[in-house]
This record gives structure tokens, C-alpha cells and sequence, in this order.
């Protein structure tokens, strides 16, 4: 019955840096912004290659990550690129400081990990 995944949301604790990070830094299109006033929280509806796929909010004092990467829940994003090493010069060209690139051990396929504004890691693995 499932069909695939609608969205992944995000709680920033800046939100006009997060917004920066993700369409400026990550070139992610904006679909909606919205402010949401009852709430005093923003939410920013991403699209990803043509797809509708992040909801960014901001709340205000949200408690900070429990720890990176192993607390129980969400562990990380993972992104799927074509060309790993013209991912990672883009990150550098933004100084977006990325790991070491590492080999699945089960898929011989190449990753890296980056971390955004609020320490949420995020992997782009190669297809």
C-alpha cells in the first residue's frame, strides 16, 4: 500500500540559516514558504530533483540533537549522487567540510557524510 516517501521534516534551531544551507548551499528549490503564526514557526517546503521532499520548520528553543549519529530515531539523510568526487568538490567550493569517503562494505558503493547547520548528518552515496 505504500507508495514511496511524501517528505522528510526537519526542525532547524536558525531558520534563515537552514534555509541558506539547504537552497543556496544544497541548490534545493523552494515549492512553499509559509509562516505560521499561532505556532511562530516557519515551514519551508523543499523540492529535490523534482521532488516535493523536505519540510524545513523553525520552532522556537527546540532541545538540541541527543547525539550524532547514534541516538534512537532518525539517524541520518542519505542523498543519492551520480559522481561522488564532483559532490564532494562542490561541497569544498562551498567550505562545507565533508568526511573522508568510505567504501559499503556490502555494496562497494562510495559515501560521505556532512553535517547541516544543527548537526543533522547527512550522507551522499553514489549510485
Amino acid at each position: 500500500m505504500i507508495t514511496g516517501i511524501h517528505h522528510i521534516a526537519i526542525i532547524c534551531s536558525n531558520y534563515e540559516v537552514s534555509k541558506h544551507f539547504y537552497t543556496e548551499k544544497l541548490g534545493f528549490k523552494i515549492v512553499r514558504e509559509v509562516y505560521r503564526e499561532a505556532r511562530d514557526s516557519y515551514k519551508l517546503d523543499l523540492e529535490v530533483n523534482g521532488l516535493y521532499q523536505i519540510e524545513l520548520f523553525s520552532f522556537p528553543n527546540p532541545p538540541a540533537r541527543t547525539s550524532r549519529p547514534e541516538a534512537a530515531g532518525l539517524r541520518h539523510l542519505a542523498f543519492s549522487v551520480n559522481d561522488l568526487d564532483a559532490m564532494v568538490e562542490e561541497l569544498n567550493r562551498q567550505n562545507i567540510a565533508s568526511e573522508p569517503i568510505r567504501i559499503d562494505e556490502f555494496t562497494g558503493k562510495r559515501f560521505t557524510f556532512i553535517a547541516d547547520p544543527d548537526d543533522l548528518p547527512i550522507e551522499f552515496y553514489e549510485k
